[in-house]
């Protein structure tokens, strides 16, 4: 039988790996698909959360989490678009010369 520990211990991994992509990667697309992969993992925590203490509160977060995630992700591909249209790059650092 798999306990709520497996499930937390696996949405850590993700965690860290999505966390791990931020910090170590410089591509917009590739960021924003870690800074996904880390929403997904708190999503399975509040569900084995809620599932543990048998009450229906961590489906309904994660209903929640994931319509603010549709939204980021329209709005953030979006102006990744535009700035690859504009830049032929999806580079953070190339962005950061855009201050100013």
């Amino acid at each position: 039988m798999v306990t709520p520990g497996w499930y937390l211990a696996l949405a850590a991994v993700l965690f860290t790996i999505g966390a791990i992509g931020i910090l170590v990667r410089r591509n917009a697309l590739v960021m924003f698909m870690s800074i996904e992969l880390m929403l997904n993992a708190v999503n399975l925590t509040f569900v084995a959360a809620g599932r543990h203490l048998g009450v229906l509160d961590g489906q309904v977060s994660v209903l929640f989490v994931m319509v603010v995630a549709a939204a980021e992700v329209t709005v953030g591909l979006a102006i990744i678009v535009a700035v690859f249209r504009r830049r032929a790059t999806a580079s953070v650092d190339a962005l950061a010369e855009m201050q100013g």
